[in-house]
Order: C-alpha cells, then sequence, then structure tokens
C-alpha cells in the first residue's frame, strides 16, 4: 500500500498550468466541479466525418482480382465521384452456433477506389509512335487496313522499327476506331496468310469476372483462334488433384474450417494471402482444434499455431512420408484400424491388384494394374483394359467391382458406374487371402533421398498370388514397401523403428533432410490419425502455394494426400485436402464454360497448355540442357533416356497427349482444303484420315517439331484482365527477347545440348509477335511493353459475376459510375472489335473451313484410347502408324463464317438446342433454357443470328451462364442428376430436392450475396445449407471418382510415372541447379555474393501486381522493390538492412533493398511476387533496368506432366498440363557497390 500511495497520477501544478494555457486560446465555461464542459465553434472539422456519410447513392460490387476473396463491398458515390467503399455485411447466415462469412475483405480491397482516378489509370486508347505513324501512312495508299497492314508487317525494316520500339515509350494517343480497325486488321490478316491459330488471347482466372473473362474468350474462339490456360501455368494448379482424384481441385469453403478437428496449414500463410477467410483459423481454437503450421520460415500463420514445424524448403514430402510410415504401421500393421481400412477398401486403388515384372536380370518391380482383359472369361467385357480387378477375402475369387473407369463408357454397363461392392469384401494385403501363407518375393524400387537428387535402388519384400499366370500383389502392399513399413516374414531392408536413420520414409530418416524433429513428426502424426479416428475423419491439411509451386510438388502433394486418404478423412465436413492457390472455382461451370468458348456456335474451341506454349515460343528450351536422364528412375526402362524437353512437348504432342498451337506449318484453313479435295479423289476416307496419311509419311509435321520457323510463329497476343509481363512470366527476360523483341537481361548462353525431333535454327529469333494487345484500367509492366493498350472499366464501373473456392456465394459487380474517360467495359470492347472483324473478314475470309487438332480429353471416350498407359511414339516406333482419336490426336473440321461473327457473338447459337451442353460428361438438355433466354433476353431480328437470343450485353451474358448452369439453376441441376443416376444407378436425384423452382438471377446477386445449388459439376453437397465439402457425394452416395479405378489412386502405372520413379508417392528434394543449369551451389560465396535458394511468395500488400502500384499498399511497409534475407547471408557479403542489392543468375535481375529479417532461415531469400519492374532502377551487372520477381526465374517443364490420353490422366483445359513451378531457382545475392542507383 505504502508503495501505490507513492504512484503519481497526471494531476500536479504542470497539468494545472497547461489548462490554463488551453483556456487562453479556446475560451470555454465548465461547471463547478469540472465535469462538464459548454465550448463554442470550433467544430468545422466535424463536418469531414460527417460528409462522410452524405452519399447521392450505395452499389453493390466486388473485386475482380486473383485473391480467392470475392468479397461483396458497398461503393460510394458522391456528385458523380467515387468517394470510398466498405464491406457488405448481409451475407446469408451459415447457422447456429458457427462464425459468419461477414464482414468479408482486407485492407488492400479497401484501397480499390484509389485506382478509378489514380495517375496510373489508362483513359484513351494509345497505339505505339512508330507503328500509329507507319500504319496512316500505309492507309493513304492502301485504303483497305488489312493490306495496310500487310505492307508493314511483310516489310522487314518496317515491322523491326516498330517492335525494337517495344517497352522504350513512345504510346501515342489515338482514337478507339483506330485502335480497334488496327486490332482487327491484324486479325484478319493473320488468319488470310498464316491460319487462325495463330491469333492468341490470354486471360486468367474466370471466376475472378466471368463476363469479361467470356467476353474476350468468346470472340477468340469464334474466329478459331488460341486461348492459353493459367491454372497450370501460374503453378497454381495441384498437379496431384488429377493424379489422385481425377479433379481439376475441388477443396471446401473456409466455413468448412469450422467443422475441422485438426488442422494443419502446410505452405499456407493463410492470414496473409487469404485474409477474409483467416478468422476461421482463429476461431476453431476456441472449439478445442489443434492447429499445426508447416513452413520454412516464422511465417504470419505462425502465431495462429499451437505447433510449428519448420520443414526446409522443399522438403515438405520427406516430411509427409515420415508421418505415412508412422500411420501405416500403428492403424494398418501393428493393429488395423476398422474405420480407415474400410474407408481404403471401398475410396481407394489400395485393394487392386498390380502385376510384378521380372525384368531380364532377374529384377522384379511393380508393374501395372492387373485388369479383365488380362483374365479368360472377363476379357471380353465392354472396355475390359480399363476394369483394374480386386481378390475377394472369403473365397480368393479375382473379380470386376462396380466403377472403374471401364464402366464409364460402355452402354451394357450403364448403371454400374458406382462404388458398390454388392457385398464382397476385397482383400487389401495379399496375407488377408483365406489361404492364410502366401509366397513372398523381393522387388526393387527407386528412391531420391539423395540431396541432388540423384536416384539408386533400395531393395523390400511384398506377399504375392498367382493370377492366370501373372504374379500380383496389391496396391497396398507396395505401399508399405514404398514407406518401409516391415511385417513378419517378408524379405528386404527394412526399418528397426522410427530411430533408424539408415531406411528411407521413417521419422529418423527425415531429420537431417527437414530439420523436423524425429519426436515430433512421430507425435503430430499419431495426432492427427487419432483425431481422424475419434472424430470420423475431420483431420484437414490447407495446402497453399509454399508447396504447390516447386518442381516436384505433384509428389509432395501426393505424400501429404496419402495421409489424408489412409485416415478417412476424404468427403467429409472438417476433413480432407483443402488447396487454396488461386481463384479457380467458376461455379457456374457449365455456363461459364459453354458461353465463354462460343460452344452454342462452334466446337471444339482451340485449349493450349500455357506451360507449354511460353516454354516453346520464348525459346526457353534453347537453355535448357538437361535431358530427362537426369531425374530418372534408376529403375527405367530407357523410354526417356537422352530426350530433350522440348522433345517430350514435341512427342506429347503428337501422341494426342496435349495440344500445341500452331499446329502445322500450313494455314489450317488451307489444309482443309486439300483434306476435301482429296477426300473428293478418294485418296483419304476423311478430312482426318488426310492428316493422318501426311503425318505418317513425313510430308507434314506438328508446329512445335520446327517452332521457330517464322510460320509457326504465334502473330497476334490479346491481353486482358491480366499482366502476363509483370506477374506471371517466369523468364521474364526471354519473354521480351524471343516473344516481344525489348530490351532484356538474358545473361546465358544457348546450350549445347540440342533437342533432337525439334529442329534447331542457329540464330534464336527475337520478337516473334505482329502485335501485341493489352485492355487495362491502369498502366503495368504489360501495357508499357504492347503496340495497343485500350482503357477499360474498373470493377467499380461495370455488370459481372464473381465467385470463389472460398465461400458458396455468386456475387454482382454493378456500376457505381459509367466507365470514365474512354474507359469501355470488357464487353463493350470485344463486342465492338467482333464488329470491325467481321466487316473487314467478309471481304477477306469469307465462309471457310478448319481443321483443329484436339488432343485426347478427360471425361470423354478419349480417356480410354491407349489401354495399359503404355506410351510408344508412332513417329520413332518401326511398324507403328499413328491414328487420329488413337495415339494421335483428333482432326475436326469446323466451318468458320467469319464474316458473321458479330451476330454469333451476340446470339445464342443452334448448339445448344442441338446438342445441350456437356460437364464432365453429363449432357444438360437446353431446349428449354434456350426458350427462356429468347423470353428474357428478346431476339436479335436480322443476320446470321436472326431469331435466336440476344446476347448483346453484359447483364445478358451474366444472366445466360447462371441459366445453364446446375449450380444457379435448380431445372438443370434436376437434368444433370437425372442424367448422372443413368449411368451411376444410384438415387441422386435428393441432392436437388426444394431447388427445382429456384433460379438466380443477375438482379438477385445485386441485392445480396446469393448462396448456389448443388450440382453435378461439383463434388460436393449444399443441399440443406450444408457447408460444401469436396467428395461428399463420392463417399456418401457411392459415385465414382473420375480416375481409371473410380477410386481415389496412390499407384499410377502409366509407363511415363515409372520412367520417373514416381508411380507411387515418393520424396523429391528440390532439383539440384547446379547440375542442371550450371547456377551456384547453395550458400557459394566469395564476400561480394551469396548464393541463396530464390523463393517468390505472395505478397502482403498487393493480390499479385494488383495494388503494388496502389499509394495506400505502399505506405503501408517500405514501397519499391524488396528482397529478404537472412542476418547470416547478408552478414557474408556486408550487406545492411535496407542496403540495394541485386539478384542475378543466368535468366536475369532483379534490383531491390534488402530487408534483413531473422524470420528468414539461412540460404533462402524471399523476392515478394509481382513487385513491378516499372519502378525498379538500373542494374549494375547489366545496366539496364531491373526486372521483375521473375527475371531471375524460367520454366522449368515436368515431363510426368505432359502425359495424356491414359484413363484420368488426360488433358482438359487448366485440368492437366504442365505447371510453370518456379521455386527451385537459385541465384546470387549481391551487394551493389553503388548504393545509388538510377530509376
Amino acid at each position: 500500500m505504502e508503495q501505490a500511495s507513492q504512484i503519481k497520477g497526471p494531476d500536479g501544478p504542470l497539468t494545472d498550468q497547461l489548462i490554463k494555457f488551453g483556456k487562453f486560446f479556446s475560451r470555454w465555461d465548465e461547471t463547478d466541479d469540472g465535469r462538464a464542459v459548454f465550448r463554442e465553434g470550433g467544430r468545422e472539422g466535424d463536418a469531414f466525418y460527417r460528409d462522410r456519410w452524405s452519399h447521392d447513392k450505395e452499389v453493390r460490387s466486388t473485386h475482380g482480382v486473383n485473391c480467392t476473396g470475392s468479397c461483396s463491398w458497398k461503393v460510394y458515390v458522391k456528385d458523380g465521384i467515387i468517394t470510398w467503399e466498405a464491406q457488405e455485411t448481409d451475407y446469408p447466415s451459415v447457422g447456429p452456433d458457427r462464425p459468419e462469412y461477414e464482414p468479408r475483405g482486407c485492407p488492400r480491397g479497401a484501397a480499390f477506389s484509389w485506382y478509378t482516378y489514380s495517375p496510373t489509370r489508362v483513359k484513351y486508347p494509345y497505339i505505339r509512335g512508330p507503328l500509329l505513324e507507319m500504319y496512316r501512312e500505309a492507309k493513304a495508299i492502301h485504303s483497305d487496313p488489312v493490306d495496310a497492314f500487310h505492307s508493314i508487317v511483310s516489310d522487314p525494316a518496317k515491322r523491326s522499327r516498330y517492335v525494337n520500339a517495344r517497352g522504350k515509350g513512345g504510346l501515342v494517343r489515338s482514337t478507339w476506331a483506330e485502335a480497334l480497325e488496327l486490332m482487327a486488321a491484324a486479325h484478319v490478316h493473320t488468319i488470310k496468310y498464316y491460319g487462325p491459330d495463330r491469333n492468341t488471347g490470354f486471360t486468367p482466372i474466370p471466376a475472378m469476372s466471368m463476363v469479361s473473362f467470356s467476353a474476350g474468350v468468346r470472340y477468340i474462339q469464334l474466329m478459331g483462334g488460341v486461348m492459353t490456360s493459367f491454372y497450370d501455368w501460374y503453378a497454381d494448379l495441384p498437379v496431384a488433384s488429377p493424379q489422385v482424384f481425377g479433379d481439376q481441385t475441388d477443396v471446401p469453403e473456409s466455413g468448412d474450417w469450422w467443422d475441422a478437428a485438426y488442422l494443419i496449414m502446410w505452405g499456407a500463410n493463410v492470414p496473409l494471402t487469404r485474409t477474409p477467410d483467416a478468422h476461421w483459423v482463429s476461431e476453431v481454437r476456441y472449439r478445442g482444434t489443434k492447429v499445426v503450421t508447416v513452413s520454412p520460415d516464422y511465417a504470419d500463420n505462425t502465431k495462429f499455431a499451437d505447433e510449428w514445424l519448420p520443414a526446409q524448403a522443399g522438403t515438405d514430402a520427406a516430411l509427409a512420408m515420415a508421418m505415412g510410415h508412422v500411420i501405416l504401421k500403428e492403424n494398418y500393421v501393428d493393429q488395423r484400424v476398422e474405420f480407415f481400412e474400410d474407408f481404403s477398401l471401398t475410396y481407394t486403388d489400395l485393394p487392386f491388384l498390380v502385376t510384378l515384372e521380372t525384368r531380364e536380370d532377374g529384377v522384379k518391380v511393380p508393374s501395372k494394374f492387373l485388369t479383365a482383359a488380362k483374365l479368360a472369361g472377363e476379357a471380353e467385357q465392354a472396355n475390359s483394359d480399363f476394369k483394374p480387378v480386386m481378390m475377394d477375402r472369403e473365397t480368393g475369387e479375382v473379380f470386376v467391382p462396380n466403377g472403374t473407369m471401364g464402366h464409364r463408357y460402355a452402354a451394357e454397363d450403364q448403371g454400374k458406374w458406382n462404388l458398390d461392392l454388392q457385398g464382397r469384401k476385397p482383400i487389401l494385403s495379399i496375407r488377408d487371402l483365406p489361404q492364410g501363407e502366401s509366397a513372398a518375393v523381393e522387388i526393387k524400387m527407386p528412391t531420391f533421398d539423395d540431396p541432388k537428387g540423384h536416384g539408386d535402388v533400395i531393395t523390400r519384400g511384398v506377399p504375392v498370388a498367382y493370377v492366370e499366370g501373372h504374379e500380383v500383389t496389391t496396391v497396398f502392399d507396395i505401399m508399405l514397401a514404398q514407406y518401409g513399413v516391415g511385417r513378419e516374414g517378408l524379405p528386404g531392408t527394412w526399418a528397426k523403428d522410427y530411430d533408424d536413420w539408415s531406411v528411407q520414409n521413417t521419422p529418423a530418416w527425415q531429420e537431417p533432410i527437414t530439420s523436423v524433429p524425429a519426436e515430433a513428426v512421430i507425435r503430430i502424426a499419431r495426432e492427427f490419425a487419432k483425431s481422424a479416428l475419434d472424430s470420423g475423419g475431420r483431420s484437414m491439411v490447407i495446402f497453399g502455394a509454399g508447396i504447390c509451386q516447386w518442381y516436384h510438388a505433384d509428389t509432395t502433394y501426393r505424400a501429404i494426400l496419402a495421409l489424408l486418404n489412409l485416415t478417412g478423412c476424404q468427403g467429409r465436413n472438417g476433413g480432407g485436402w483443402a488447396h487454396y492457390v488461386g481463384q479457380e472455382k467458376a461455379r457456374p461451370l457449365t455456363g461459364l464454360t459453354n458461353i465463354a468458348n462460343a460452344l452454342d456456335w462452334s466446337r471444339p474451341p482451340r485449349h493450349m497448355i500455357g506451360t507449354g506454349f511460353w516454354y516453346m515460343h520464348t525459346d526457353q528450351f534453347r537453355q535448357d540442357a538437361y535431358s530427362t536422364d537426369y531425374l530418372q528412375s534408376p529403375l527405367a526402362k530407357g523410354e526417356l533416356r537422352n530426350v530433350h524437353t522440348a522433345d517430350v512437348v514435341a512427342r506429347s504432342t503428337r501422341m494426342g497427349w496435349m495440344p500445341f498451337y500452331p499446329q502445322f506449318p500450313e494455314n489450317s484453313m488451307d489444309l482443309a482444303d486439300k483434306a476435301e479435295q482429296a477426300v473428293a479423289r478418294g485418296e483419304a476416307s476423311s478430312n482426318a484420315d488426310y492428316i493422318a496419311q501426311r503425318l505418317n509419311s513425313g510430308d507434314l509435321e506438328f508446329s512445335v517439331e520446327d517452332v521457330d520457323n517464322p510460320v509457326n510463329w504465334p502473330r497476334t497476343l490479346t491481353l486482358w484482365r491480366s499482366n502476363l509481363f509483370g506477374s506471371s512470366a517466369k523468364g521474364e527476360s526471354y519473354f521480351l527477347k524471343h516473344l516481344v523483341g525489348s530490351m532484356d537481361n538474358v545473361q546465358g548462353e544457348d546450350a549445347e545440348t540440342h533437342p533432337k525431333e525439334v529442329k534447331w535454327v542457329d540464330e534464336a529469333p527475337q520478337g516473334k509477335l505482329d502485335l501485341l494487345v493489352t485492355s487495362d484500367f491502369r498502366m503495368t509492366s504489360t501495357t508499357l511493353l504492347s503496340d495497343i493498350v485500350l482503357p477499360t472499366a474498373t470493377w467499380y464501373e461495370k455488370h459481372d459475376i464473381s465467385s470463389t473456392d472460398m465461400h458458396p456465394f455468386l456475387h454482382a459487380f454493378s456500376p457505381a459510375i459509367d466507365p470514365p474517360w474512354e474507359a469501355k467495359t470488357d464487353h463493350e470492347t470485344f463486342k465492338a472489335l467482333a464488329f470491325e472483324f467481321s466487316r473487314l473478314a467478309k471481304k477477306h475470309l469469307g465462309v471457310r473451313k478448319d481443321i483443329v487438332s484436339v488432343p485426347l480429353l478427360h471425361d470423354t471416350p478419349g480417356q480410354i484410347a491407349q489401354p495399359g498407359g503404355h506410351a510408344p511414339d508412332w513417329k520413332n516406333t518401326p511398324g507403328m502408324v499413328g491414328v487420329p482419336g488413337k495415339n494421335m490426336p483428333n482432326f475436326v473440321t469446323v466451318e468458320r463464317d467469319y464474316g458473321a461473327l458479330y451476330d454469333m457473338y451476340t446470339t445464342v447459337g443452334p448448339l445448344f438446342d442441338k446438342l445441350g451442353a456437356t460437364t464432365k460428361f453429363v449432357t444438360y438438355d437446353l431446349k428449354h433454357e434456350v426458350a427462356k433466354m429468347a423470353k428474357e433476353f428478346g431476339v436479335m431480328d436480322s443476320g446470321k443470328g436472326a431469331g435466336r437470343p440476344a446476347l448483346d450485353t453484359d447483364v445478358k451474358i451474366a444472366e445466360s451462364i447462371m441459366m445453364i448452369s446446375g449450380t444457379s439453376n435448380g431445372e438443370v441441376a434436376v437434368k444433370g442428376f437425372k442424367e448422372l443416376e443413368k449411368q451411376t444407378g444410384l438415387h441422386l436425384m435428393d441432392l436437388a430436392e426444394g431447388n427445382e423452382e429456384r433460379r438466380i438471377t443477375f438482379p438477385m446477386t445485386q441485392a445480396a450475396p446469393q448462396p448456389v445449388m448443388t450440382s453435378p459439376e461439383w463434388s460436393g453437397s449444399e443441399t440443406g445449407g450444408r457447408r460444401y465439402a469436396p467428395f461428399t457425394v463420392n463417399i456418401e452416395k457411392k459415385k465414382p471418382f473420375h480416375t481409371l479405378t473410380g477410386r481415389m489412386h496412390f499407384f499410377l502405372d502409366h509407363d511415363w510415372m515409372h520412367e520417373m520413379g514416381e508411380a507411387l508417392p515418393i520424396y523429391r528434394p528440390p532439383l539440384d541447379m547446379t547440375g542442371l543449369y550450371n547456377e551456384p551451389e547453395l550458400g557459394t560465396t566469395d564476400g561480394v555474393s551469396v548464393a541463396v535458394r530464390y523463393l517468390t511468395p505472395h505478397n502482403k500488400w498487393a493480390i499479385h501486381s494488383q495494388y503494388f502500384d496502389n499509394q495506400y499498399m505502399l505506405s503501408m511497409f517500405r514501397g519499391g522493390p524488396v528482397a529478404w534475407m537472412s542476418p547470416q547471408d547478408a552478414e557474408k557479403i556486408g550487406v545492411k538492412d535496407g542496403e540495394w542489392v541485386e539478384c542475378v543468375n543466368t535468366n536475369g535481375v532483379f534490383v531491390g533493398r534488402a530487408v534483413v529479417s531473422h524470420r528468414i532461415p539461412e540460404g533462402i531469400s524471399f523476392v515478394y511476387h509481382a513487385q513491378e519492374r516499372m519502378v525498379s532502377p538500373k542494374s549494375e551487372i547489366t545496366g539496364k533496368r531491373g526486372g521483375i520477381h521473375n527475371s531471375v526465374t524460367r520454366i522449368l517443364l515436368k515431363p510426368t506432366h505432359m502425359i495424356g490420353g491414359y484413363a484420368h490422366l488426360a488433358f482438359a483445359f487448366n485440368y492437366l498440363g504442365p505447371t510453370g513451378n518456379q521455386r527451385d531457382i537459385v541465384s546470387f545475392i549481391r551487394r551493389r557497390k553503388s548504393q545509388e542507383v538510377t530509376f
């Protein structure tokens, strides 16, 4: 008490004097006791706060940025000016005793209105000065715009003049009429002289603004152009998803995290990159849920966690494999947990039989699934090559279970595509056979735990049985062998216990690789499995870009997914995988796909794998010295031995696995004419047969095989909703050099090792594009390089719709103001362009036939074209010929009425009436929906679209997308489930009950967020207000997964998967960039520079490049480009916090300020994603302006991602394809000699 009495408060003589002094300047009266003060005047400043709410109107809109947020916002307008924005708070409730979705938002979104009137706003159309000057001169000579453009691009000197000017300023204000005329002339010219597949478009992530996405894609596809993919290119696609589930990506909404009993954030920095949803992670801990985070650095999400596992960057699969070792041993061997085993028997491929192959040297290795085609009495079944088999536990009889891919496409098997085992209980292990003792053999398996990634061979043992001459085991048995989990009596090398560091995949083995203590691995694995068992499968892993964007991300994901699949967590609310990298989920999928790709008028579209397109056309393959030898399994047969990655692309193309455009050196329309003439002469049975004959004879080749020949260049590139050169362009300097033709910072030389099947030219071309066009509302790295820049409307100036996987709602964009200055919405822009194109095309193109090359597609019978996953190349296999649709692409003839493109663009075409719309092999009859559109939208009264429903406004586009999608139209969902019931023989209609009459319209989305409905388009259920979780329909209704077995896969038996040693989950270390690309060894230092792993995580104060130039966001940290590094690495080269450094390797240079932080581990540098090159200073190394974060990266294309044509390993747009991964890169980081920089 004595001490407390000595504490003095703020009162005292000095305080009294200050009050008197203040009163002298500001008079007031007060009560005697001083409790009330009465002031007069001095309140003028209050008006600022009152006027903030004195707006004329408020409008609902959202942000069309690839952040997965899709948050609904109020936009306030005063006197026609957008003043500010605030979060909406009227989301539908998620139910009692649960946190709500609202309010959703983040500081980045709250700063968006700054862009409306910012200095970076594109206000008018601009054209590059030299091009505009020459075009006007040419128009004075050639009155026809197409002829005028031809006179420029056919003159090498003229073409070089404007191509070389790209990126060097000189954009001149033009008019909309002139810009559109020039664009249309270039597109018509390209089709006329080269073919429609030289016109390319790129725009990412449709879900973030579906109408704007559709606006340009519809135009591109109607003229026969090419759309490049983005989900795989961004490395947002987890390739393990199609490999394991046969699904692109289906994940739970964030509200489902609340139901998790155990939650691991693995490479997912939720509070930083999923800000609107981060509250769920914090809140779920109040329910007693344990939260674990796995990341190499002390990331923002670590403070949310109860435990942090600091795995070294790129080693996550080793950690997951060790956890899998513990789970398998303790739950499948030491004891057999019924809940886990029943799940595995029903929903995974673990009980299926696998043949063992005996090599010439006597070595035995796992080979292929045993299928009905290999069994007497079963081989006559339809599609028997695609019907893997099981063995009955009671009788030992081999049987074909329902639900395999072979059942899906055979008319005689209709109603059998389901997971009903019909009372049978299959064996999990060969040791489960009724005869008791079984034979056991040694097998060889690959391992890659060497830090350099070199493969080695391990010896394990498996029990075997013999079926009609085939030596077989189960997937489960080889899984135990892979994980090193021994059982008594089996030969081979096995771990003695968890502390045995000498055997792969034990907790002790992983410790020196990951730095995670073995004790922690054992404990977390046990907790994870125990929680799953006690809660009925409610253990969850949130996956993120931190593990998704590595070269071997697919093996990492498969190792982690194995933990979930082994513990029965998939298809459960609160359980399973939760991958969030990119706003990939366009919930009204059927409508978006069909309207955007103009499938109502023309089929099929031209879709291209983005990574393969950029890898080849930016000539990055020229500096790619490695062949696939380096990464092969030591047990490989040699099918990929000494094969350059460019040759992998070529082989995949001609096998019909993956698409590549342009297709052929010849114009595809001229080729169609020749084909029809040959058919008329009786020289070919069809147009496709004519193409195949020429390809087989060598008279015709694929463009990919001579990619640097000018006839095979992409000629025009149209970009919208994208900042390609400031964000996703891995190997940005190669883009600038070879595709754009601008200044570059490429430091390396062409490799000495050349492709064998892709022709090599001694001098690489520079500036392949005839025309580069960007439509954007702000100046970016991409607009500065473009020939034409178009001003587009912001997200507060147009009608559109948005959705995300993070919540189940459809959101509207609404115009708070009309687009200012001369800006137009994307729909207005492409509609006007379609009109101008049609005007020019009537004269130059007319009506033409076009040959479209289409790969063997997922969710079509093309999946069953290549039995057994065998991969012989018809071109290099004596006696083999290529057959379209079998071991070669399909070649489809399409009629294009170019003069009527505008009519088709603005109307709903007749193919909806005739063919309906198909999504995931479910066809929807749309006659009723087309009639509704005609009634509600009106019909066109003239032209090719006369009498057809009108699509002439952005609102009608939005309405049409929602009209024909089951998620937004209950009537369509009912049709889909009826069709799916026929295929499966299951009762599914209850999933659509209560929604038959419900339909979401655009005004409804403007009034409030609209929850979507359960539909066959997706694998989960929202029925009854349920929180969405993927695969609940598969697990609860026994609908098959879209895989070979109809179950989730651990084992992938394609030839190339065996060649790469990845048939099963496995750990593969980060790439050895020293051995592959002669980059420096990690940790190498000379006192001036140090070699570090160069990582590019997402930014805290930006969404990709969006907001990085925003004044508010720049003030949140240091502003401008920065590179984070550890104190240890900084000390090695004498760098202090805030000093200028350069990151440099053979690919390019990045210049930024050092952020020296203890949160970064030694040997790593963080250069946050999409730091715009517009603000980068010049480099001391090159004397040129430093590049973006991707200037130091390059495209690293993985051969196994090019597999296609086999079961669930088959191409679909953004479903499967090589990823644009970039996390394996190594860079020198050096302190600049001069800290005075020049911008």
